[in-house]
């Protein structure tokens, strides 16, 4: 089996207020069939871009804080045996979602 990340950019979705309810239900339920479906590994949406870096030494800074418009939003980690089906369940996503998602492949670590 093959890992994918399933992930969109934060300013691709953009929905009216009033659809927000309906768009989080339509995303939970399609997270519930990749549950039920066994594919589902982890995901959620990213809180803030702020982001703390921790360096070899273990100093924490602040930053950095993201120049572009294109920045992560929130991720899927699915387990599936072919590309074709994780593109599949990212299509599933994007109507849920109303937005976009790039799906990429995880390099495989024998030991995660």
């Amino acid at each position: 089996m093959r890992r994918y990340l399933i992930s969109f950019d934060d300013g691709s979705m953009v929905i009216p207020e009033a659809d927000l309810p309906a768009v989080g239900e339509a995303a939970r339920a399609v997270v519930r069939d990749a549950k039920t479906a066994g594919v589902w590994i982890f995901g959620g949406g990213l809180l803030t871009q702020q982001a703390s870096i921790v360096a070899t030494d273990g100093s924490v800074s602040d930053g950095p804080y993201p120049e572009t418009k294109a920045v992560l939003g929130g991720f899927s980690i699915l387990e599936v045996p072919t590309r074709e089906e994780a593109l599949a369940w990212a299509a599933r996503l994007a109507a849920a979602c109303r937005c976009a998602q790039e799906v990429r492949e995880i390099m495989y670590d024998p030991e995660s």
